[in-house]
């Protein structure tokens, strides 16, 4: 099914299965497919591949502007890195780490726990010690089947842990590694059922705070370069780029999804290619299902459900200095502060060197305000907050650079979608299920390894085995 023919005045192509977005979840969707004997085309809107992972060369400087870390619980992309033969290598993390206080006091320390006060401290470890409870009662796999479902979605985390202690400082401390760590969104706009997913996918609420484990190491060449290698392997016969998909149709005027026969075409408009397909994986964010018309529209439940899942905001922002200063003072360039304007610091050197990189995070309503200012006067406050944790030094970077997903126009936000409060018990048991000819597959919706490349390309090969085990009962394959 590889032949071109006309359909009215445009030039289309057959493939068995069309996919959308050549991120991590497409590209090991149609590696999969192809692999097993199917013809694929992947229809990616951007000029890249790699979808949330993506490296430039910036002044000189070679700068991970998406995702970039695996933690040693990433099986899937692990073995997928040793598959293509590339390396990786760890991060930086000799020394000691730097605390900022809620006064601003600087404290540094060794170990996984700020030295935020014995109270303090208590409290946060009894908090951490809840968190590993339900993420063990509640599972990673059905969060929103469990008893405690309602009850943890419809209250906020912020709230939830304010219930729990009223230790001010403990509960913004642990916010910092869900909040501003990873959903970058504020703690009162999502859930503790959607917390608990959070950490229940890093295996446990332990696993989430101890940076050394989940961001462990960094894939040399980066990240972006997992994807890159599976095109190319792929080719340019399959991967299209500069290929916004506009419309997918399936079968005729007045039916429903509901009526779908499997084997049935199904047709992808994009701005460059018509590809008639059996198949169709959406390999794109959920908050971006809108930009794309369906024919017959789907069902109720998805467009209600699709409005109740938006990405957060980050500006990671990246310096480069001629040396990495901080090590020759015994620091191993991590850093915290739940008030400080970059609640993250980590020491991103990239791989045999000699220049030193900070990595930081400027996440939620903190990034809504330093992205109201003029440019330099955001530089300004971002390097004197990086200032605060490892010197002044730090004022002076050789290269600076922010990255804003958020202004991107087929990304929109970072890292991942998750649900607005009670969306996720209400919804979560729907997210993944095919819609006719129709499948999903992103990090968004990955139960291990959600929102991380891990989780994209295990949602990637399951939507590939969905459609191979659909072929195989209806006789539909090849």
């Amino acid at each position: 099914m590889t032949d071109q023919r006309t359909l009215g005045s445009e030039t289309a192509i057959e493939r068995d299965v069309v996919v959308v977005g050549a991120g991590p979840a497409g590209l090991m969707a149609a590696r999969a497919l192809v692999a097993a004997g199917r013809t694929v085309a992947v229809l990616e809107a951007r000029d890249r591949v790699g979808g949330r992972t993506w490296s430039q060369t910036v002044e000189g400087a070679f700068l991970e502007l998406g995702g970039q870390w695996i933690s040693p619980d990433q099986t899937e992309l692990l073995a997928l890195v040793d598959e293509l033969g590339l390396g990786t290598y760890q991060r930086y993390r000799e020394g000691e780490s730097v605390y900022l206080a809620p006064d601003g006091a600087r404290h540094t320390y060794t170990g996984s726990m700020f030295p935020a006060g014995e109270s303090t401290i208590a409290e946060m470890e009894r908090l951490v010690g809840i968190l590993d409870g339900l993420v063990e009662q509640i599972g990673v796999a059905q969060p929103w089947a469990h008893p405690l479902a309602r009850e943890l979605d419809t209250i906020s985390f912020s709230s939830w842990l304010r219930q729990q202690s009223s230790d001010e400082a403990a509960c913004d401390n642990i916010g910092i590694f869900v909040a501003g760590g990873m959903l970058t969104k504020p703690a009162h706009a999502f859930s503790a059922l959607q917390a608990v997913l959070m950490a229940a996918s890093a295996g446990s609420f332990s696993h989430l705070v101890d940076e050394d484990f989940i961001l462990d190491r960094r894939v040399v060449g980066g990240m972006q370069s997992v994807s890159e290698t599976m095109a190319a392997e792929l080719g340019e016969d399959v991967v299209f780029l500069n290929t916004p998909v506009r419309t997918i149709r399936w079968a005729g005027e007045g039916q429903t999804y509901a009526e779908h026969v499997p084997g049935t075409p199904v047709t992808v408009w994009s701005d460059r290619l018509t590809v008639v397909a059996r198949d169709v994986v959406v390999a794109v964010p959920p908050n971006l299902y809108s930009r794309i018309s369906f024919e017959p529209p789907l069902p109720r439940l998805q467009h209600q459900m699709h409005q109740h899942q938006s990405l957060g905001l980050v500006i990671k922002v990246h310096a480069v200095y001629e040396t990495p200063f901080w090590r020759a003072q015994g620091l191993s360039g991590t850093g915290f502060g739940a008030h400080e304007l970059c609640q993250e610091v980590y020491d991103n050197t990239n791989h045999e060197d000699p220049r030193g990189t900070l990595v930081g995070f400027v996440s939620d309503e903190k990034a809504d305000a330093v992205l109201a200012l003029p440019a330099e006067e955001r530089r300004r406050l971002i390097l004197e907050s990086l200032a605060r944790y490892l010197g002044e030094e730090a004022l002076e970077p050789v290269v600076y650079y922010e990255s804003d997903f958020g202004s991107e126009e087929w990304t929109r936000g970072a890292y991942a979608a998750s649900y607005d409060l009670g969306g996720l018990h209400r919804y979560g048991a729907h997210q993944a299920t095919p819609v006719g000819p129709i499948r999903w597959a992103c990090s968004d919706l990955a139960a291990e390894g959600y929102q991380h490349v891990d989780g994209a390309l295990r949602q990637g090969r399951a939507a590939a085995d969905g459609i191979l085990r659909a072929g195989a009962l209806t006789g539909a394959g090849r």
